[in-house]
């Protein structure tokens, strides 16, 4: 039977389409119960509502405080009875109440190879560092912020005169692949969340074609500008 899954958006959701893409093709052992976000505007609740999902929003405006706000939460995702979380661009650090309702059971991809540059600049702090690589990590979301448990990463090159823009979509389309194919591995038992993460092996193949041996960086001579 396909697993459960709520998907928590803030913005256009375009994981949520890879995850609705994957779902179709049958690439993907899931069905999506529910999209919920911390915004009316959230361009993905207007593709879940065209495909029949049910949606719905938990703004923190609302709510007389933080903690308040958690808790709504939290009632909220529950009365969908997901067995699996996954957060999809939602921009909110979780709260005590939703983690402790779905323990180990809340996903996250993040645009950085974690432990490197969590938070939400993880291109621009790429960049910065002149990384030669960077990517997409898919995580067990806990109490910190991006620090949760790996479960699998996706490698891209970071070309010579990318911006955090730039390389920030080619980091997209990573997630789009990875992504599904976590949750299709957890779905099928190929992956277990708990009491650790472990990996039965399948999701290794997801990561290898994300990660190609990549051609030597061609150097330029001693004084000489960066190519691009």
């Amino acid at each position: 039977m396909a697993l459960r899954i709520a998907v928590l958006i803030s913005g256009t959701g375009s994981n949520l389409g890879a995850l609705a893409q994957a779902i179709d093709e049958k690439t993907c052992d899931a069905r999506i119960v529910a999209v919920l976000s911390d915004r009316a505007s959230a361009q993905g609740l207007a593709f879940a509502a065209q495909r029949g999902v049910p949606t719905a929003v938990v703004a923190m405006r609302d709510y007389p405080d933080r903690a308040a706000w958690d808790l709504a939460l939290a009632d909220k995702v529950s009365e969908f009875a997901p067995e699996l979380v996954v957060l999809a661009g939602f921009m909110r650090v979780l709260g005590a109440p939703l983690l402790e309702r779905f323990p180990r059971r809340v996903i996250n991809v993040h645009p950085a190879l974690l432990p490197l540059f969590p938070g939400t600049t993880g291109p621009e702090q790429a960049i910065a560092a002149r990384m030669r690589v960077s990517g997409c990590t898919v995580h067990v979301v806990d109490s910190g912020v991006d620090t949760g448990p790996i479960i699998a990463q996706g490698v891209v090159r970071v070309l010579p005169g990318d911006t955090a823009d730039t390389l920030h979509e080619r980091i997209r389309g990573a997630e789009h692949q990875l992504y599904p194919r976590v949750v299709d591995a957890i779905a099928r038992g190929q992956v277990t969340l708990d009491p650790e993460v472990r990996v039965h092996g399948a999701i290794d193949d997801a990561v290898a074609l994300l990660s190609p041996v990549f051609p030597a960086f061609p150097m330029s001579p001693p004084g000489a500008g960066a190519s691009s």
